[in-house]
């Protein structure tokens, strides 16, 4: 099966964004700038603030780990706005895209395995956590349930259904 970077045609996307090409090259350089420049645009705009803005909204990492996969439930299935799923979680996978993708996706992930990390290394600070707690472990899992989540989503599971698994995956809470 093709990846979604090489079936699509440069003519694919100056129809989309109803261009032609040399206003397409000119405003971006290449089909991989393009395509790097919408991952940081859907992170900067709807990933990262609409989800993942959730670890700091709530007193303790628990409700903030809860409230990221719920939000995650609410807006990762398919929308009149969206397509499913969360394209910094499915981009790339398994492809081997051009140049700097891979890497620039990894970078992305990683920052929200790290963001993950440090809630839950302030919930062990702040002794709601015990502090043998595997926080690298943790962070892991609940990255791991809001990928599946996006996945699920992108498979056409409802919200209803992915808060059903938001909820299981709290119930794991030490």
């Amino acid at each position: 099966m093709k990846s979604a970077f090489y079936a699509t045609s440069m003519n694919d996307l100056c129809d989309a964004m109803g261009i032609r090409s040399p206003s397409l090259y000119a405003a971006f350089g290449s089909k991989e700038a393009l395509y790097l420049e919408a991952v940081e645009h859907y992170a900067k705009t709807i990933g990262v603030p609409s989800i993942w803005a959730r670890l700091t909204e709530s007193p303790t990492a628990q409700a903030c780990i809860e409230n990221l996969l719920l939000a995650a439930a609410e807006n990762l299935p398919e929308s009149e706005v969206t397509p499913a799923g969360c394209m910094l979680t499915l981009a790339a996978i398994g492809e081997a895209c051009p140049g700097m993708i891979p890497d620039t996706i990894r970078n992305v992930r990683t920052q929200l395995l790290d963001m993950l990390r440090s809630r839950l290394n302030d919930a062990v600070a702040a002794g709601e956590l015990p502090a043998a707690t595997d926080v690298d472990r943790m962070s892991r899992f609940y990255l791991g349930v809001y990928q599946g989540i996006a996945v699920q989503a992108r498979d056409g599971a409802t919200a209803n259904e992915l808060k059903g698994i938001a909820k299981t995956a709290m119930s794991a809470w030490p």
